[in-house]
């Protein structure tokens, strides 16, 4: 009898784990099969090299002039040494270049946004860009002190796109029902989706200031929220062999995985040779980065790139 009833009862465990099993799977397949109801990032890829070079020289010039970037550093005092880097490394292929601090700082000029919170941090950052710059800039690129940006090919990736449409632009991520672009790679917003965000931001119930009161959201998911509340969607960036050009992890991190993945591909398999961004570096490794990018070159090697993307007046860039 108590074998009987032993089998039983493990009888009705087991009926209840499969039922709940079958359930769970049911829920997923509705899941996906809902998905297409809904938005869907797009991966929008870098132009064309052949289509650039059926332009002609004067509409090679005009677009290249057209194109300008309004780079956006969030940093705090903590970051002094990777603020010092960024500031005399990549950002100045900027065509405008400002440093939002937490707080005023005497080393260097920022602009003090007086918040330790980084959602906050981002949001006033995007508020003043938009209130100083928006009949000046077409393009707002947001990046963290640890990222090292290649600017001229944010650029060139950006030559056919259309600033008064809403682009909403990285690495993109999925958390839960959430696509976001994951700020350790940088972030590239369209006037038009600065325009809309600014708007958002005026909302506080769908663009809290101080975000959910039961969790935290990392101040990226946060941003992903307000937009879509404003019809922006994220975009995932790739060159044109579908390669991610915005990189949330060093060139040595990736050539690590590459070496691990493909041994006999280590090239290929790690990087886009039209890399827009790479995160996680330390200040010294910016410094390399800078040498590799933009002084080393093979004697004798001919560059025939179609565009040349001139720096700003005045600046000191390399």
């Amino acid at each position: 009898m108590i074998s009987e009833s032993s089998s039983f009862i493990k009888g009705v465990v087991l009926g209840g784990v499969f039922c709940t099993l079958v359930t769970l799977l049911g829920h997923i397949k509705v899941g996906h099969g809902t998905k297409a109801h809904h938005h869907e990032h797009h991966h929008i890829q870098a132009p064309n090299k052949e289509d650039v070079l059926n332009l002609s020289e004067g509409e090679r010039v005009e677009l290249s002039k057209n194109i300008n970037v309004y780079c956006i550093i969030l940093v705090k005092p903590k970051d002094l040494g990777h603020w010092a880097a960024a500031r005399e490394t990549w950002s100045k292929h900027c065509d405008k270049a400002e440093f939002y601090s937490s707080e005023k700082v005497k080393v260097f000029d920022s602009v003090a946004v007086n918040t330790n919170d980084m959602w906050a941090m981002m949001r006033k950052a995007y508020k003043i860009a938009y209130e100083r710059y928006k009949d000046e800039f077409s393009w707002f690129f947001l990046a963290y002190p640890t990222t090292f940006a290649i600017i001229e090919n944010l650029k060139y990736f950006l030559l056919k796109k259309d600033p008064s449409q809403p682009f909403y632009i990285g690495h993109t991520v999925k958390s839960g029902d959430l696509e976001y672009v994951d700020g350790e790679g940088g972030i590239v917003l369209s006037i038009e989706s600065l325009r809309r965000l600014s708007r958002v931001l005026e909302d506080p119930d769908k663009c809290p200031e101080q975000g959910g009161m039961i969790w935290k959201l990392a101040e990226d998911k946060q941003l992903a929220i307000c937009l879509k509340y404003g019809g922006v969607f994220a975009e995932n960036a790739e060159d044109s062999e579908g390669k991610d050009v915005f990189n949330t992890k060093s060139v040595g991190a990736l050539i690590k995985e590459a070496m691990s993945t493909h041994p006999q591909q280590v090239v290929d398999g790690c990087c886009s040779d039209m890399a827009i961004t790479f995160s996680g570096l330390a200040p010294n490794h910016m410094h390399v980065m800078m040498y590799g990018v933009y002084r080393l070159r093979p004697y004798g090697h001919s560059y025939s790139d179609a565009l040349v993307f001139l720096p700003p007046p005045g600046s000191d860039n390399d």
